[in-house]
């Protein structure tokens, strides 16, 4: 599901069980797969509402070669962090330090790609304003960077153990943005050694000045790592029925 390669493997997706009136895309973290956040959500599916959950693809940097005329390289993602290992990952990540060199093209050209997901399921019956838009670690990141400069209204973001990408840019990058008023679950770990509670803490207030205040939620977990817990599980459900209740 990124850039234009036309092999990427369809999401997983946890179907709505009736008519799908609303429907959730959430964005797995680095290294990942779509698959484990499907599980996670098949746990706590609300009938009327679809998962999404789509993969990143290794990103493409093709080495030319000639052979019968063919200019195709091999797909390789070397994500900079992680000593350049190839990895599913949305964009590069170079550093993970408030001052870090980022990847900005690599954000933009993947919050375009989802931009696209959320149009086709707009084109699919079911509106951006009944679409919650959501991601683990790097793929909350680019969840939030995604939704704040979407000219599609949505319902509410969910941006788990994240930080906001390419943050200097704001808030000129979200000034046309429809999303000013959107609702937002920010969740962290108080014991994250990855991605430290001190980025959650930074980026509730950045988008205190992109979003409306009153309208954003930041919940932290004593002794929760880089992963989820049962709480947060259940907050998560219970924003994605508020901000997507059953259409009568």
């Amino acid at each position: 599901m990124c850039g234009n390669n036309m092999s990427a493997p369809l999401p997983a997706i946890v179907p709505a069980a009736r008519k799908a009136t609303a429907a959730v895309i959430f964005l797995h973290g680095l290294g990942d797969t779509g698959h484990s956040w499907a599980e996670m959500f098949a746990g706590i599916r609300t009938s009327h509402v679809k998962y999404i959950c789509p993969h990143a693809q290794y990103r493409r940097i093709f080495t030319r070669y000639i052979h019968r005329g063919s200019s195709w390289g091999r797909p390789i993602m070397p994500v900079t962090l992680n000593m350049n290992m190839a990895m599913p990952s949305w964009f590069d990540i170079i550093g993970l330090s408030p001052d870090a060199e980022e990847d900005d093209s690599g954000i933009k050209q993947a919050a375009e790609n989802i931009k696209a997901l959320i149009d086709q399921e707009v084109k699919n019956g079911i509106p951006s304003h009944r679409i919650v838009l959501g991601g683990f670690s790097q793929g909350g990141a680019l969840s939030l960077y995604t939704a704040l400069t979407s000219q599609q209204r949505l319902a509410g973001v969910v941006a788990l153990s994240c930080w906001l990408p390419l943050r200097s840019s704001f808030p000129q990058a979200a000034a046309n943005s429809v999303n000013k008023e959107i609702s937002i679950l920010q969740c962290h770990g108080e014991a994250d050694p990855l991605v430290p509670l001190v980025f959650g803490c930074l980026t509730v207030e950045k988008l205190k000045s992109i979003v409306s205040p009153a309208n954003i939620n930041f919940k932290t977990y004593p002794r929760m790592p880089h992963s989820s817990c049962p709480q947060e599980i259940m907050d998560i459900k219970q924003f994605i029925e508020k901000q997507l209740p059953p259409i009568s």
